[in-house]
């Protein structure tokens, strides 16, 4: 056997390979327990399978249940003031707006360029009472973009605006709300089984992004974040969303945080 710790490492992010049944989960729980009891660091899990939130439960961390039905919610407008080492952190956000709106709109062939000019205008746009007064309470949610987008005056945008209504006011609203949950204990796990086949990949996304804005935190406060996130290749089939998603990845090592996916041999293919 052979142990190193990842922080010593040039590059500390990791996957957990190995086909159904191996043990991946086992060993990723087995680093969590072991990474809570002798650092300090932050540890995020993203579950979709429900299986990691009897350990963090026992760690008395918390567990956020996302699901169409769930009164727990989390906001995927959300933004840090320090989200990008640049000096506007509107620059990274619409990247990941981007990703998100490729993941409910794009279908096949992605967004068109028409349409990511139009959504970046929107998001520029939809921070801008925030940035002048950066107060909980003007945080923008989803609706705030859709009505923005249905304002636009180019048919494309009329488009995005009509896909992305089931996800404002529609069955799927579970994330067109301010976030109401604690995600600042130290160890955290977001459940998004029961999110289904349809919102899966859009809740992964989410719960990235949500890792990130913890990154940016605990960078100033040169604390530690570990990220373990299963299923990682479904972040990887949409050509945006995969830009985006090795893009942060990139980013966590400069950053303090050190991501680890558990992975089937689907990693190869995607």
């Amino acid at each position: 056997m052979i142990m190193v710790d990842r922080k010593r490492l040039k590059n500390p992010n990791g996957l957990i390979l190995g086909t159904p049944g191996s043990g991946k989960s086992f060993s990723a729980k087995r680093e969590i327990t072991n990474c809570f009891l002798i650092t300090e660091d932050d540890i995020i899990v993203c579950d979709p399978e429900a299986e990691y939130s009897a350990l963090v439960q026992a760690l008395h961390g918390q567990v956020v249940r996302v699901s169409p039905v769930s009164d727990q919610y989390i906001n995927p407008m959300d933004l840090n003031l320090n989200y990008s080492e640049e000096d506007n952190p509107l620059s990274l956000k619409a990247d990941f707006i981007l990703s998100l709106c490729e993941l409910i709109v794009g279908g096949k062939n992605g967004l068109e360029p028409v349409e990511k000019t139009i959504i970046d205008r929107c998001v520029r746009l939809v921070y801008q009472e925030y940035l002048a007064d950066p107060v909980p309470e003007k945080m923008p949610i989803l609706e705030d973009l859709y009505n923005l987008l249905r304002k636009q005056e180019e048919p494309e945008a009329q488009r995005l605006a009509t896909s992305l209504e089931i996800y404002v006011t529609g069955s799927l609203n579970v994330f067109n709300h301010q976030t109401n949950v604690d995600i600042n204990n130290r160890i955290v796990c977001f459940d998004i089984k029961e999110l289904g086949k349809q919102l899966k990949k859009i809740g992964m996304l989410i719960v990235q992004d949500q890792v990130w804005n913890r990154v940016t935190i605990n960078r100033s406060a040169h604390k530690s974040t570990r990220y373990y996130v299963d299923e990682f290749h479904l972040l990887l089939k949409e050509e945006q969303t995969a830009a985006y998603s090795v893009e942060i990845w990139k980013r966590f090592r400069k950053w303090g945080g050190i991501p680890t996916g558990e992975l089937v041999c689907y990693l190869l293919v995607a």
